[in-house]
């Protein structure tokens, strides 16, 4: 079995939106490993705050078979695709470790580079997987969120419950 992560955003109803993804992702792998959630203000476009947060599991599932139920799971909530990269998110599920793989191909980009570019990804990601080897950098997630500029983007961790039942 191989261990994922999986980043979760979410700055549309996002309370909602943060809860049913990681309810279907808990349905669809078991039990979960949850970080805290963080709210962040919206990067790259004027929007409202997010809610982020990390989730890991073990999976039989291909790397690509992840990547087509992380979009499966989006389309169910109302994701869409049209219009700008930076923009506002009803729920936003991205791959960003898949067990120690590197990979560039198509829509699949792991390890994702925004593990190293935005606290509202490393932060959640070191608190639960510390001792995670980044696979290109060869620095453990811990060592990397330390080295983080942390004055580079505003996160607050705020105070979340979650009712694994999908609705």
């Amino acid at each position: 079995m191989t261990m994922v992560y999986v980043s979760i955003g979410s700055n549309i109803d996002r309370e909602k939106m943060i809860r049913a993804g990681v309810a279907h992702l808990n349905k669809r792998y078991g039990d979960l490993d949850i970080s805290s959630v963080y709210e962040s203000e919206a990067v790259g476009f004027e929007g409202d705050n997010f809610y982020n947060l990390v989730v890991g599991y073990r999976t039989r599932e291909t790397i690509q078979q992840v990547t087509q139920q992380l979009r499966k799971i989006e389309d169910a909530y109302g994701r869409t695709r049209t219009g700008p990269r930076f923009s506002s998110r009803t729920l936003d599920l991205d791959l960003l470790l898949y067990g120690d793989m590197v990979l560039k191909a198509g829509s699949i980009d792991v390890p994702r580079e925004e593990i190293t570019e935005n606290a509202f990804v490393l932060w959640p990601l070191a608190e639960i997987a510390p001792n995670v080897i980044h696979p290109i950098l060869d620095e453990s997630m811990g060592s990397l969120w330390e080295q983080f500029d942390k004055d580079k983007q505003r996160l607050w961790s705020v105070p979340f419950e979650f009712d694994l039942t999908v609705k």
